[in-house]
């Protein structure tokens, strides 16, 4: 027995036409089951399901290749502060906890054995698969966090549909804040062989669960918190197992150099070195190369290694704009070979404010008006990410690719936005915004029609989530490595007057 077949009109289409994306005025897209059986004009076979786009521009679904699971309410507080000897690294401001306490209130860092952080962990989990879905985000790679933040996300995308690389991370220690808050790293390599070991079962008991929609990725958390040893276990695993890998490297000041000093060798050169360069590795951020000149490293050529592998970097724009940082440069990534995609990494999980921070920022960085253009962009946000995890039928449209598809509202939700449009990626990139995004369809269910995802309040997670970030908050002098209070660590950005 055949599956429906349905037909999608649209404005503007973008299709893929084997060598790259391209548009279509006018064009329709036909699927069958969750695979796209035709991309152009006038299909002439049966249909038995018509949607209208008239208005739309239908896209694929954008690929998040940086997701950190939660509401992010940590997050809220580094916006314009920071200490300055974290030189700018955001993660160090909000989960570097006081040595001996642990982070409170973020799902990612409760105790294993926390039974009272269900309902957290759910809200955590349900937030998130719904704001990537809200953005038309189709699929996602989550960031190492813990098993027990994965089996959530793993409930919740068989209820909402999202399609997801799931692992949970492994490390051999982590950050703390030591005597008069000094950064130090611990230590405690059984404890990471043990969360390796979990990863690795998690991976094969889920990997093809919810109808292929979730597959596996191995996440050794941090380069400069994982051993050798770690790292080389985890090379050969993915290797056997062909599996992708991510990991947050070349991303952070003290992680350089201190890879540097601890062995001879630059981030890159000990990924390489380790067996785990290769063209399904994910570097988180990727913008602290040996080759950027605030490393002053003689010799560098970590550039070459990165695209002789064609490995990718999960370029996240705003995250590190906020902490007056960039990518150096876009240009000298892409003529290296180096695959760009792009990620969200914090709020908002707004795939085309990353987009547009991504061509802003990288024709500054490039001083080329011409670099970062908007196609390239785009390919960043779509096919970048599909490059990243080994695959060729998600992340375009074409005849036989998954029916992963996102329309956006060339309206602005009926406003004066977007103005005349000439040519729809152009106008995306420079005016568009996530709640713009209007149907997501994933494996050829819809999944949001009209900005609504059906069984989920949007109101009810915004209360939930801002609960549960008035909580963060209140505790936050319990653990912070300096005992401030969320006030002195982030002061409001005008006197209270009440």
């Amino acid at each position: 027995m055949s599956s429906k077949r349905t037909r999608l009109s649209s404005e503007w289409l973008v299709g893929h036409d084997g060598k790259g994306h391209a548009l279509w005025h006018g064009g329709e897209i036909v699927w069958e089951g969750n695979t796209i059986l035709f991309v152009g004009q006038n299909f002439d076979g049966r249909v038995d399901e018509e949607m209208d786009g008239t208005g739309r521009l239908v896209i694929p679904g954008f690929i998040d290749t940086h997701v950190h699971s939660g509401h992010r309410a940590s997050h809220r507080l580094i916006s314009d502060v920071g200490r300055p000897d974290y030189f700018g690294q955001p993660f160090l401001e909000i989960s570097v906890a006081r040595d001996g306490t642990r982070v409170g209130g973020d799902v990612r860092y409760v105790r294993p054995d926390d039974n009272g952080a269900l309902d957290d962990l759910t809200l955590n989990a349900r937030f998130t698969a719904a704001e990537l879905l809200r953005n038309g985000i189709t699929t996602f790679v989550e960031f190492g966090s813990q098993l027990r933040v994965q089996q959530a996300l793993l409930q919740e995308i068989g209820v909402l549909g999202n399609r997801a690389y799931l692992g949970p991370g492994f490390d051999s220690g982590r950050w703390v804040g030591g005597e008069k808050g000094k950064l130090m790293r611990t230590i405690d390599e059984a404890a990471g062989d043990r969360e390796f070991e979990l990863a690795l079962e998690f991976i094969e008991r889920h990997s093809g669960a919810h109808d292929d929609r979730v597959r596996g990725i191995l996440v050794p958390r941090e380069i400069e918190t994982c051993t050798v040893d770690l790292m080389r276990k985890a090379a050969i695993a993915a290797q056997e197992r062909k599996l992708p890998v991510a990991i947050h490297a070349a991303y952070n000041i003290h992680e350089v150099f201190d890879i540097i000093r601890e062995h001879q060798m630059t981030s890159v050169e000990l990924l390489e070195h380790l067996g785990l360069m290769s063209s399904t590795l994910n570097i988180g951020h990727g913008n602290f190369t040996a080759d950027n000149p605030l490393a002053n490293y003689s010799g560098a050529h970590d550039l070459e290694i990165m695209g002789n592998h064609h490995c990718s970097i999960s370029h996240c724009p705003v995250n590190i704009a906020r902490r007056a940082r960039f990518l150096d440069n876009w240009e000298s990534y892409r003529q290296a070979g180096v695959n760009i995609a792009l990620g969200t990494d914090t709020y908002p999980r707004d795939m085309i404010l990353q987009m547009r921070n991504a061509s802003y920022m990288g024709k500054i960085a490039s001083r080329n008006l011409k670099a970062a253009a908007a196609g390239e962009v785009f390919s960043a946000a779509t096919l970048g990410g599909a490059h990243s995890v080994g695959r060729n039928d998600i992340g375009r449209l074409a005849p036989g690719a998954k029916a992963d598809i996102a329309t956006i509202d060339l309206s602005g939700r009926d406003g004066l936005r977007y103005g005349p449009v000439r040519d729809p990626i152009k106008s995306l990139i420079d005016c568009g915004i996530g709640d713009d995004v209007d149907t997501v369809i994933v494996d050829g269910i819809v999944r949001m029609q009209g900005g609504k995802i059906p069984g989920v309040s949007f109101a009810e997670l915004r209360e939930g989530a801002q609960a549960a970030g008035e909580r963060i908050w209140a505790g936050w002098q319990d653990w912070d490595p300096h005992g401030r209070s969320a006030n002195e660590m982030s002061p409001y950005s005008f006197r209270r007057a009440n």
